[in-house]
């Protein structure tokens, strides 16, 4: 038995028959060949799999992809264009030399442009954005030169 599921990825709208229990991630990754959302614990912990789910950040291991019926997904691909320059967070992260493995990498990205559409309506406290990177697990870092890249991308975001 297989469900039928219609959504809006990066995008692009997309009609799907996938098994009841298919994940998000599975669907992104095995169905539309998005492999830039990372798998890393598959229970909902590290965040390498974070995607937007209509402007939300979410674990797409968690999500049933029949969950996401009507919702416009967002991955770490459909935040530029092929070949285009870096996104503004990308910037930030690789000027502050912010990453070392890049496995979390996707998940940062996503939540980062998250907070970046918060911001420009209200401006977060250093604790939100603190509270919000933590959602992402990184073992390489200790999230300083994440946090400071962040941080200087917030500040000159509004």
């Amino acid at each position: 038995m297989t469900v039928t599921i219609s959504c809006t990825v990066n995008g692009r709208q997309v009609v799907l028959e996938t098994e009841p229990t298919s994940r998000l991630s599975d669907m992104l990754r095995d169905d539309l060949l998005l492999t830039g959302t990372n798998i890393g614990c598959e229970e909902g912990v590290c965040g390498a799999c974070t995607v937007l789910v209509d402007g939300k950040s979410a674990r797409s291991c968690l999500l049933l992809a029949a969950q996401c019926e009507g919702a416009a997904i967002e991955t770490v691909e459909g935040l530029r264009d092929a070949g285009a320059p870096p996104t503004p967070a990308q910037a930030a992260l690789h000027r502050h030399d912010a990453f070392q493995c890049g496995y979390c990498t996707s998940g940062f990205l996503m939540v980062i442009e998250e907070m970046m559409r918060a911001n420009r309506v209200a401006p977060l406290a250093q604790a939100e954005v603190d509270d919000r990177l933590t959602s992402v697990l990184c073992r390489c870092t200790g999230y300083l030169p994440i946090r400071r890249a962040v941080r200087t991308l917030l500040d000159g975001d509004r």
